[in-house]
């Protein structure tokens, strides 16, 4: 532990320790291709380890050396038990191939416009991307403070079980706050759970640090309270390499570590090949969208039609379902900058 005081955000120095502690962190967000979201990847029936074994070892052949995995709030408070056993597997195999995890505990992403449910899972529309995914612990909640009891138990619960595991490398307290989809967002009425989940996680004690990052469509007041409250600054970034350049040098100017945590769509101008060297000049962890072309379906550009044909340029993900790639170029590119299988050790790329 550093001299912080318990419940304190980290100094910038603990934070700094914390980056040069770790590889040059360069993954992807990591949903096996046999789940439509969160839920059915962690729910009891259609938890599938043999694809995430299989799919994650396709990652660390690539290279990637950390994936950022969204838990689902409704499948810990129907089974909490049953959630840390299977999060508990989900980093055995993440550490047999020398990856570690950025867990995400809330999210107000809601493309396919519906709130979360347990159950049996719609199986994705053909051709519309990101079509099951739902948000957790879904909007009435994130908003209705009578339900925030269980929503602590939850942070703390999960922090409390895997705040001190080696194989978690940093928690990602709350995906796009905020967010939705045009027409759905919940704006500013997310802040007061983003302040909270803050506040719950540090109570938890991780020596891990926490951070939730700035996506852009955020309002004003939440940016302003995820700069302030992370330990390690981040941020999303589908967009061209100048505009990316200039996002992230002005985040590093809070002095902190930074990380990108989503970024990698093609037809936006945010490719391996001209952002992999840009985040490892400036010392930027990054975890790109998609690894396994599966039932997220985000290889279609977002807003895709339904019965839309496969795009002949993907927008995100990397492998076909058969692990092959989608193009040979970005592997070698992946691989080249990572120096081989999981990066070149630990400490800032070189």
């Amino acid at each position: 532990m550093s001299g912080t005081a318990h419940g304190a955000r980290w100094t910038p120095e603990r934070a700094q320790r914390w980056a040069d502690s770790q590889p040059w962190l360069c993954g992807c967000n990591f949903v096996p291709s046999t789940a439509v979201n969160s839920t059915e990847m962690w729910q009891a029936d259609s938890f599938d380890e043999t694809a995430i074994e299989r799919e994650l070892g396709w990652a660390a052949d690539i290279g990637f050396n950390s994936v950022r995995v969204f838990l689902q709030y409704l499948v810990w408070e129907a089974d909490p038990d049953g959630l840390a056993r299977r999060m508990d597997r989900l980093l055995t195999v993440t550490s047999r191939h020398g990856i570690s995890v950025m867990p995400v505990l809330f999210d107000d992403c809601c493309q396919s416009g519906r709130q979360p449910y347990l159950g049996r899972q719609d199986p994705p529309i053909p051709g519309v991307c990101l079509s099951g995914w739902t948000p957790s612990p879904g909007h009435a909640r994130a908003v209705e403070q009578a339900a925030w009891p269980r929503l602590a138990e939850y942070v703390s619960d999960i922090v409390g079980q895997f705040g001190q595991d080696e194989r978690v490398a940093i928690w990602d307290l709350y995906n796009e706050p905020g967010g939705g989809r045009p027409g759905g967002a919940l704006g500013e009425g997310s802040l007061p759970l983003l302040k909270s989940a803050f506040e719950w996680a540090r109570a938890a004690e991780p020596s891990q640090p926490l951070t939730v990052g700035t996506f852009g469509g955020e309002p004003e007041s939440l940016t302003q309270v995820l700069l302030a409250e992370s330990d390690v600054i981040s941020f999303h970034a589908y967009m061209d390499p100048e505009r990316t350049r200039k996002m992230l040098l002005r985040l590093q100017a809070h002095g902190r570590p930074v990380l990108c945590t989503e970024w990698m769509a093609r037809t936006t101008e945010s490719r391996f090949e001209t952002h992999l060297p840009l985040f490892k000049d400036h010392h930027v962890g990054c975890y790109s969208w998609g690894l396994v072309a599966g039932k997220t379906q985000t290889y279609y550009p977002w807003r895709s039609q339904e019965g839309a044909p496969e795009p002949e340029v993907w927008f995100s993900d990397v492998l076909r379902e058969d692990g092959t790639p989608y193009r040979p170029e970005e592997i070698a590119a992946i691989r080249r900058h990572l120096g081989g299988a999981n990066g070149e050790g630990r400490g800032a790329p070189k």
